[in-house]
């Protein structure tokens, strides 16, 4: 059964930065796409950025230059380094593996 954990969100002021964690258990880890996702209130989800096998990236150009995704296959985990955090960055963040989901992590950015 897949399962995907996420960790590390939290309560940040603007211009702040936080690491989100996902760990992952019941499947093959290193030959999978990763992705983290995010929903603020009242909006659909987004991607915000995925990750190959390969370690090729592609992000949301909200993020762009401001968030890196990279993976540890070793430990079975995907990270999401978030940098000069906005308000608007402001919801819930999703770590995604083809159709499972995990529980979400909320980040606030807030003064």
């Amino acid at each position: 059964q897949v399962r995907l954990v996420e960790s590390g969100g939290g309560l940040v002021q603007p211009g702040g930065s936080l690491r989100l964690s996902c760990t992952a258990s019941g499947f093959i880890f290193g030959i999978n796409f990763m992705g983290w996702y995010r929903q603020a209130p009242g909006k659909q989800r987004e991607l915000v950025a995925g990750i190959t096998s390969g370690g090729i990236t592609n992000y949301a150009d909200s993020v762009k230059g401001r968030f890196t995704i990279s993976r540890d296959n070793a430990k079975k985990t995907v990270f999401l380094q978030m940098s000069s955090l906005k308000p608007e960055d402001t919801a819930v963040y999703y770590c995604n593996y083809a159709t499972a989901w995990g529980q979400g992590t909320q980040v606030t950015v807030s003064s």
